[in-house]
């Protein structure tokens, strides 16, 4: 393996992990809690529990599963969309 090639393969490596933490953390605790954390989130998601569970799918699924990946993408843009109910 070249310098090169290292010197791009490891930063673009050590990107992946910090958002597969990321994505994991966050939908724990969208799912464990019903709140996200930070304003923007909280402002923006609607029903973070279902985002939770969303973001945990893509986080577990990677890019093995592709199916995964799609499912919970689309419980994460559900939990944008979806009102809450009474």
């Amino acid at each position: 393996m070249s310098a090169a090639f290292a010197s791009l393969l490891v930063p673009m490596v050590l990107v992946l992990v910090g958002l597969w933490l990321a994505c994991a953390v966050l939908g724990v605790h969208g799912l464990l809690l019903g709140r996200l954390p930070g304003g923007w989130l909280s402002r923006h998601v609607r029903q973070p529990r279902l985002w939770g569970a969303g973001a945990l799918l893509v986080a577990c699924g990677g890019v093995v599963h592709s199916t995964v990946v799609v499912i919970g993408v689309r419980l994460i843009a559900l939990g944008h969309v979806v009102k809450p109910t009474p």
